[in-house]
Formats: C-alpha cells, structure tokens, sequence
C-alpha cells in the first residue's frame, strides 16, 4: 500500500509568514479560507480576493511585494494555491484544486449586494383600473347628459303641434303638414240650400255615432214619401300614420290605399259580394283624387239605382253614396233619374270637399 502524505496542520494567528517559520512555504500556505460556493458576477463587479485574506473581504487583493517583518512571497508560489491558469506555466495539465470553485470575484463589502426592492404587486394593473374607471365614469356620464337632452327634447315636442321631422326612407309614424287629424261634422257641411235643391220635401237628419272619434264623422239624410225615396248617406274619415300601409306608412299614403281600395271594388267586386259592377268615371280637379260611380241593386224584386262619388284631400277620404228606389215590391216608388242621383251626390261631395280647407 503506498504511504500517503498528510499535510501538517495549518497553523492559526491568520497567514503564512516566511520570515518567520521555514524558508520555503507549505502548500497550505495563505490558502483562502472554504466558503459556499455563490454565482460568480460579472466581469469588472468586485476584486478577486487576494492571497491572505478572506475571499469576498471587499479589500484589493494584496500585490506581491515584502510582507511586513522583510518577507517576500514569490507569486509563482501562489500559483499553486489560487488554482492552475489555463495554457501557461508547469502546472497547465494537472487538475484543478477542490476549493478552485470557491475561487472567484465577488461583491465589494464582503457582501452579496442587496436585491433591488421590486414594486408593490399590482401598483401599474391598479393605475391602469383607476384610469379605466374614470374613462367609463366620464363616458356614463356623456351619456346620461345625451339621453337627458333626447327625453327633454321629445317632451317638448310632443306637447306641441304640429308634425315631426322625417327621416328619408324612414316609416312615418305622425301627422305631417297639410294631413288632418279631425273632420267637421258632416251634418254641417252641407247648406241648408243645397239639401231643399236635391232631398224635396222634409228629410230626417240622422247622425250616426263615430267610430274613430274627432277623426270621423257621418250624417244621413231620409226622404220616405211615395213615389220618392232617397237616402243620402255623407262619410268623412280622417286616416293616421300606420305602418301597415303602403308608401312610408303616412296618413296620406294610408288614405291612398283605402281610395284604391274602394275603385278597386267598385270596377271589379269579388265574387261573393252582393254589389254588381259599377260604372265609373274618374273625376279631374276635385280634391287628390276623385272618382264616380253608378250601380243598379236588385234583391228580392225590388230595384234600387245607387250614385256614388269618393274623393280623397290628403289624409281625408269623403264618400257620398244616394240610393234611391226606383221599384218596390210594396208600395208605388220610382221612377228614379239616374243622372238626377249622379248630380245630387256631386254637390254634397263637393260641400263636404270644401269644408276641410
């Protein structure tokens, strides 16, 4: 078994002196002392620890030079003990030492520096939530002042008259100008003069109740008297905005489709109505539009001529219609002039025309 050689033990009282033990220096001699291993900082950050003094102490590394009491310590001699360097002197190919990884700059002051104090978690995700909430508050508010202007806005103008503005291509939902939203009384509108000229005779005045309220308004006229019998029947009707009708749904387009819709039945009744197909003419410069009609009933034997006039004033749709009996089962009634009836509906239809400018 080889003899193994132990090193002397190191002397205490802090580093080797040569001047005062032996000449030449044991291999233990100024060997730093054994500390954990730490991360090595970067180049230029510390001063590696110098021959003789604690690694990391903070304090240059001691220059080779005479040692105080007229010693000297050979630099090649540290060689051995600060580790072998790479690719120069007679030591480049043995292995390095145990406590080479020790060997190694650190921080100025014997001390690791201390970490730099991080921000309070959270401060910049708070900062930006403030910011957030103050956009949204501002925005919030904006919007409370819009809508608060809108609900004045449309309070005001709802409580005057008076038509609202329309969109282009927009469906109309209020009266627009020239469009009415009531009628006169229809009993009313027909001089006393112009009644005596086509009822002879004391006709009854019958007014019947409204369905559509202010926006309709109806009157009869009856003369029951052997050979004549006529009933005069006058229906004004002011139409509203609705969005069912044709058009931009306004009241005059909605009036529109209701005038078409009586020539419609007028020129071309379905099959299962009772009407026969009327006459009809287009009347020109009266009202919008105007047409007349003149149909013949016949039920049960009896014969009765009926002369219609429709005519349309913006939203107002005026129906006058005479019925007079020209043949009865009982009693003697007729004969009846058509062309007579067709006159007589013209100027009630005309009066009633007029009273809505």
């Amino acid at each position: 078994m080889p003899e193994q050689e132990f090193l002397p033990p190191r002397p205490s009282g802090g580093s080797y002196r040569p001047d005062r033990d032996d000449e030449d220096p044991p291999p233990w001699a100024d060997l730093p002392p054994v500390r954990p291993a730490r991360p090595r900082r970067p180049a230029g950050g510390s001063n590696p620890a110098g021959p003789g003094r604690p690694a990391g102490d903070g304090r240059h590394a001691r220059p080779a030079g005479p040692e105080p009491g007229g010693g000297r310590v050979d630099t090649a001699d540290h060689e051995d003990f600060a580790g072998p360097r790479r690719g120069s002197g007679p030591h480049r190919d043995e292995p390095a030492p145990p406590w080479a990884q020790w060997d190694g700059r650190e921080a100025d002051g014997g001390e690791d520096a201390p970490p730099t104090r991080p921000r309070a978690p959270g401060g910049r995700a708070l900062r930006a939530a403030a910011r957030r909430r103050r956009r949204w508050l501002v925005i919030a508010g904006g919007l409370v002042v819009v809508a608060g202007a809108v609900l004045t806005a449309v309070l005001l103008l709802g409580s005057k008259p008076g038509p609202a503005a329309v969109t282009p291509g927009a469906l109309i939902t209020t009266f627009q100008p020239g469009e009415l939203r009531q009628v006169p009384n229809a009993c009313r509108v027909v001089p006393g003069a112009t009644v005596q000229q086509y009822l002879p005779g004391k006709a009854k005045v019958a007014s019947p109740l409204p369905v559509n309220g202010p926006a309709e308004s109806a009157c009869n006229w009856t003369i029951d008297n052997p050979p004549v019998y006529r009933l005069m029947e006058v229906n004004m009707l002011a139409y509203a905005p609705n969005g069912l009708a044709s058009g931009d749904g306004s009241a005059t387009f909605a009036a529109i489709d209701a005038y078409q819709s009586a020539l419609q039945d007028m020129q071309a009744p379905s099959r299962n109505s009772p009407a026969p197909r009327a006459t009809v003419r287009v009347l020109s410069g009266f009202g919008n539009q105007a047409f007349s009609a003149l149909q013949v009933f016949r039920v049960g034997g009896a014969v009765t001529d009926v002369a219609t006039v429709i005519v349309r004033y913006h939203n107002v749709v005026v129906t006058v219609t005479l019925n007079g009996l020209e043949h009865s089962n009982r009693g003697s009634y007729g004969p009846v002039s058509q062309s007579q009836l067709a006159a007589a509906a013209m100027a009630f239809a005309q009066a009633a025309e007029a009273s809505l400018h």
